[in-house]
This record gives C-alpha cells, sequence and structure tokens, in this order.
C-alpha cells in the first residue's frame, strides 16, 4: 500500500534502545518509556507517497522525529502507540518529520543542518565543549562540510548517527559562519 501523502517507515530494531553491547555484556540504560532520549530513530523507507516526488527511495535509511516510534500512557495508564502507528510495525509520517537520509552518505532534508560539537580550550570552562558552535557535517546544500558555524541558543536537538553525537540546527538559526582555524577540535564523547 502506498501513502497519499506520507512515507511508511519501519524502525531498524526496536522501538527504544534500552542497552548497549559493552564487552560481552548487556548495559541496560533505561526502562522507562518516557525518556525520549532513548527512542530509536533510525527507521527504514517501506514506501514514499504518491503525491509528489521526494529524494527518499524504498529501503533509505532515515533518521525521523523521537516521537514516532515513542510509546505513552493515556489517563487510565493504557500504554499507547504514537499518533504514526499504522500495523504489523509500520509507521505513517510526514516529510517534516524526516530529517536526515542515507544514500551511500547521508544527506539532510531541506532546512537543515547537522552540527558536530567542537572540544572545549577554555582550561577554566567547567564544560567538555564550546557552547553553540560546531562544524557542519551534513546539511541540505545551505551549508559546506566541515563550515564552521555558529547558532542560536535552544535551537540544538542531539542525535546520535552513526555513532556520533550531532546537533541538528534548523538553517534559519544559524546565524554566523567562521573562520576556520583548522585546530577546532571535534567532540565525540565516549559514550556517543
Amino acid at each position: 500500500m502506498k501513502a497519499y501523502k506520507d512515507f511508511i517507515v519501519s524502525p531498524i530494531g526496536e522501538r527504544y534502545i534500552n542497552s548497549k553491547k559493552v564487552g560481552d555484556k548487556n548495559l541496560i540504560l533505561n526502562t522507562e518509556i518516557y525518556n525520549h532520549q532513548f527512542v530509536n530513530r533510525n527507521a527504514k523507507v517501506i514506501d514514499t507517497p504518491l503525491l509528489f516526488n521526494s529524494p527518499l527511495k524504498q529501503g533509505d535509511e532515515v533518521i525521523v522525529h523521537h516521537n514516532i516510534f515513542r510509546r505513552w500512557n493515556d489517563v487510565k495508564g493504557r500504554e499507547k502507540n504514537s499518533r504514526a502507528y499504522w500495523k504489523d510495525n509500520k509507521y505513517i509520517i510526514s516529510q517534516d518529520q524526516i530529517f536526515l537520509y542515507k544514500q551511500e552518505d547521508w544527506k539532510a532534508m531541506p532546512g537543515f543542518s547537522f552540527v558536530k560539537p567542537l572540544q572545549a580550550v577554555n582550561s577554566f570552562n567547567t564544560e567538555d565543549e564550546r557552547p553553540l558552535i560546531g562544524v557542519v557535517k551534513y546539511s541540505d546544500g545551505t551549508f559546506n562540510k566541515k563550515e564552521l558555524v555558529g547558532f542560536r541558543p535552544n535551537s540544538e536537538y542531539e542525535f546520535i548517527v552513526d555513532d556520533e553525537r550531532l546537533y541538528r540546527v534548523l538553517n534559519k538559526f544559524i546565524t554566523i559562519k567562521y573562520e576556520y582555524q583548522g585546530n577546532e577540535k571535534e567532540y565525540n564523547p565516549s559514550w556517543a
């Protein structure tokens, strides 16, 4: 079945990423359904819309909004699927809920860029990364890869893509391009 104006996707793996393999043991990271940070955001495109042409094709891997596969409890305490759930582990979503897609290499959907945070250089700083600045990793073409950019506060959303922590930022919230010095160190914590 094809959807008229939406995509049909299925999660890659489970709906939640509740454990991580450490050596030969499984480390439990999460035991609840409320925390959005543990919801799986990787999906596979099952079908594309009939109404319009899209750069996405069947079988493409995509990064989607965290509420697609999320479960929740209603006012009576019954566990429910998200609004996007259709049947048999398939979900119907709109194009604006897809942020990144992979066709040999990752590409950002129109209006988005993915930025890699930088390691803090100030020894007096208690934070491990520099705030509101990073290197463009993936873009929709608005910015070049490896461009050093600054963005508005509270405009970044954290994603793990290929074991790298990246921030998804709307292009309109990237406010400045810095001169890239070449000595900036990208920051990827060991847990990512």
